[in-house]
């Protein structure tokens, strides 16, 4: 099974780019990733899912995690999704309401500052989730 993650910088966010299946067996490594840029005060990160054929509950869980790691250091993950069976993935789980999701790495540059806090919307939102 083919699973790489390759990161680069631009415009002082971390693109990690994934290539293949995020389940069960791969998405510790992309959790590592994560660890390690935050650990190392990158904490505003795109996830870039253009290449990403599946992702099952472990995979979301490991974005969700992703999400509170860099909001909880003041910054802010983004996904690019534009394939539809991913994207819908992000709307039925309702992640959507919390994640911006975009269809280009372009379009997560560009999409706005990062929040300095939680609205309530995404309070609540996030309540569902944990809770």
């Amino acid at each position: 099974m083919l699973f790489a993650l390759d990161v680069t910088e631009r415009d002082g966010w971390e693109i990690v780019e994934v290539t293949g299946e995020l389940e069960l067996a791969t998405a510790p490594r992309l959790r590592q990733q994560v660890v390690s840029l935050v650990g190392a005060n990158c904490v505003r990160v795109v996830l870039d899912l253009t290449r990403v054929d599946f992702i099952d509950s472990v995979g979301l869980g490991v974005v969700v995690g992703a999400l509170k790691r860099t909001r909880g250091r003041g910054g802010d993950l983004r996904v690019v999704a534009p394939q539809e069976r991913v994207r819908s993935l992000f709307a039925v789980t309702r992640l959507d309401e919390i994640i911006e999701v975009v269809d280009s790495v372009e379009a997560a540059l560009g999409a706005g500052p990062v929040p300095s806090a939680p609205t309530e919307s995404s309070r609540s939102a996030e309540q569902r989730i944990d809770g």
